[in-house]
């Protein structure tokens, strides 16, 4: 899994950044806040990344500044009904320390002003997460429980794919170059790595 990364900050969009790294962009869903923290094009940035795998979506990169918006993220998410766009919204109006003390008070009202967070979401946020503390050691448990849940994740070959098709190569193509990579570099050969010498099989 990708949990952060570090490099060069190329296009910044509405909803996402492109990142840089080693000649691999890898495209980042950012928050307003995070994108609004990012230094100018061109010039290198961390960004902590939540890397989610769906059937429907394939995987997806969250990126955060810091690591305990990061935490905040998954935390939410373990909430029904907080999908990755509602948690998002939540940590654009309210970053961490804000939402646990919106929290604390009882404040509904204040994590309903989330773009797409109704009364109800929005007073199952507060109930829930009522008494916990919103910050890394509060998801170190949720993680490991929902590992031992969900489906394996995809291989490498498979996300590098994946991550080949993000940059707009067509999907048998990037299948086959990916096969010749993973055949020359071997089966231990990380997801960076296979994406990078699979480009260069293709030209790029």
């Amino acid at each position: 899994m990708i949990g952060r990364l570090r490099g060069i900050v190329a296009e910044i969009g509405e909803e996402e950044a492109l990142i840089d790294v080693g000649g691999v962009g890898y495209v980042v869903r950012c928050g307003s806040r995070t994108l609004g923290r990012l230094p100018a094009l061109g010039d290198e940035t961390v960004v902590h990344v939540e890397h989610q795998w769906s059937e429907a979506q394939g995987p997806r990169l969250y990126g955060f500044s810091t690591r305990e918006e990061r935490s905040v993220f998954v935390l939410l998410q373990a909430i029904q009904g907080v999908g990755p766009k509602a948690a998002m919204a939540v940590l654009d109006v309210l970053p961490p320390a804000e939402l646990a003390g919106a929290v604390a008070r009882g404040d509904q009202a204040l994590v309903a002003r989330a773009n797409g967070v109704g009364p109800k979401l929005a007073q199952r946020i507060v109930l829930e997460l009522k008494g916990k503390p919103l910050g890394d050691g509060a998801v170190a448990s949720l993680h490991a429980t929902a590992a031992a849940h969900e489906p394996a994740r995809p291989s490498a070959s498979g996300e590098a794919v994946a991550a080949l098709m993000g940059l707009g190569i067509a999907e048998p193509v990037g299948r086959r170059a990916v096969e010749h990579a993973a055949l020359k570099m071997g089966e231990e050969a990380d997801v960076s790595a296979l994406v990078k010498a699979a480009l260069q099989e293709i030209g790029r």
